[in-house]
């Protein structure tokens, strides 16, 4: 091979493949950490292999899902508060199997930006790694792609995709009946949807993302980062136990949009919004922008993260595995024949 002199390389191009290789081996233990059985190869390959027979399948279904973070990550890249959205990355993708009764068995990020900061990347998979933790599943692989001229400096953005397993016949939702006890999960926050808005409501304020909190400890702008709750294996505890016959992650579209997916044709749900107190971050957001209480639950969790449909003859002992798990539950109110959400109470 010969070389000519003052050649243009891929460096000079604005893409450091030295810097990509070194992201790698800095994350390689992150990804160690979330070994998982039916795991059988690591980082670095052209594809990751996963063996559903060694994760313990007879008659396996397979699910999938992929998100992102949205607009939430303009607020961790103007903060430079980054550890928490890989979590987000996770928890959206999971969450989301979780309902159809899957166990999340392995999963696969892609970060894109236009300069790779080794540090920033690394902060960032480092914390998809945690979430992958906390919900039992493998972080098998995944893609940094640094791409010139197509992202403003400093800027960046992620993709994640998971993969997760059922034993044939098991699927949710199932079986949801008329009087069936709907149980409420506690979010830990504003989650990872509505925050064109939440960005909105912060322009209105006046505030800066380093102004003290106004409606709890820290700065507004990590306030704001809360990690997006993770529900998987508190959920699947849940299931096993029997008597669940649905859950709703609530995600974009609230509670109002989220719960009648889950369903079947001619039902519908009452909900108390007395029967739990709107966290501070939501009585702020609603007061700063002056957003009624309908547009609040078509908007953003309220902070309900997830709803199971139960049975009124299990509903008391799922609570106490909930409880067992470490959740915060709330008894939400009944499906009811009729479609459409309706509301008694109020939450403002």
């Amino acid at each position: 091979m010969t070389s000519g002199k003052n050649g243009l390389t891929y460096a000079d191009a604005g893409v450091d493949i030295d810097a990509g290789n070194a992201l790698v081996d800095r994350i390689k233990p992150a990804a160690k950490r979330t070994n998982r059985s039916g795991v059988m190869s690591g980082l670095g390959g052209f594809g990751a292999l996963f063996d559903l027979k060694a994760a313990g399948y007879e008659d396996p279904i397979l699910v999938g899902a992929t998100d992102g973070v949205g607009t939430k990550l303009r607020i961790a890249i103007d903060t430079g508060v980054v550890d928490g959205v890989g979590i987000d990355l996770v928890a959206m993708c999971v969450n989301d199997l979780v309902c159809q009764g899957a166990e999340p068995l392995f999963f696969l990020d892609y970060f894109a930006t236009g300069k790779l900061e080794t540090e920033i990347a690394a902060r960032i998979i480092e914390g998809v790694a945690e979430g992958c933790v906390r919900s039992g599943c493998a972080l098998i692989g995944g893609e940094t792609a640094e791409m010139p001229g197509m992202y403003p400096e400093g800027d960046f953005d992620l993709a994640g995709f998971a993969v997760g397993a059922m034993e044939r016949g098991t699927a949710l939702p199932a079986d949801v009946a008329e009087g069936d006890v709907l149980l409420g999960l506690a979010s830990d926050g504003v989650h990872s949807n509505g925050y064109s808005l939440v960005r909105k409501l912060v322009d209105v304020s006046g505030l800066d993302w380093d102004a003290d909190c106004p409606f709890g400890e820290g700065s507004l702008g990590e306030a704001l980062l809360t990690p997006t709750r993770l529900y998987v294996k508190q959920c699947l505890a849940a299931v096993r136990a029997g008597g669940v016959h649905a859950l709703a992650h609530i995600t974009g579209g609230g509670l109002t949009e989220n719960l009648p997916r889950v369903l079947p044709e001619g039902l519908g749900a009452n909900i108390d919004l007395n029967s739990w107190d709107l966290p501070p971050v939501f009585k702020w957001m609603a007061a700063t922008g002056g957003i009624v209480e309908a547009e609040m639950l078509k908007t953003f969790n309220c902070g309900i993260g997830m709803i199971l449909s139960v049975s009124a003859d299990r509903a008391d002992a799922l609570v106490a595995v909930l409880e067992g798990e470490g959740e915060t539950v709330t008894r939400l109110g009944t499906v009811t024949a009729g479609e459409g959400m309706r509301y008694a109470g109020s939450l403002l």
